[in-house]
């Protein structure tokens, strides 16, 4: 009894045994939380852990069948450009 309870607690990992778990760096872990675009993360005691389950619906977000599949999945790692820069950039291309 006591090992079906505990199987179904949530499971949490640190910041490196997540990064570890989803085949990415620490870095960019931490880029992705900072940034707003990573898996959803909780803070226990001032320290930043990850639940397994929200880490596995982080990655499912980003499955294509095809290469040409227009869904999104997660974002890169950095820095959302503001709206006003992204409207006069429109039409425009960058080097």
């Amino acid at each position: 009894m006591l090992n079906s309870i505990y199987v179904s607690l949530p499971r949490y990992l640190c910041t490196k045994e997540a990064a570890r778990f989803l085949s990415l760096s620490a870095r960019t872990l931490e880029k992705h939380r900072t940034y707003g675009t990573g898996p959803l993360y909780r803070k226990i005691g001032g320290r930043v852990v990850y639940a397994v389950a929200d880490l596995l619906a982080w990655a499912d977000s980003g499955i294509k069948t095809s290469t040409s599949d227009p869904r999104t999945g997660p974002s890169p790692a950095r820095r959302c450009e503001p709206v006003s820069e992204c409207k006069q950039n429109v039409g425009t291309s960058r080097a």
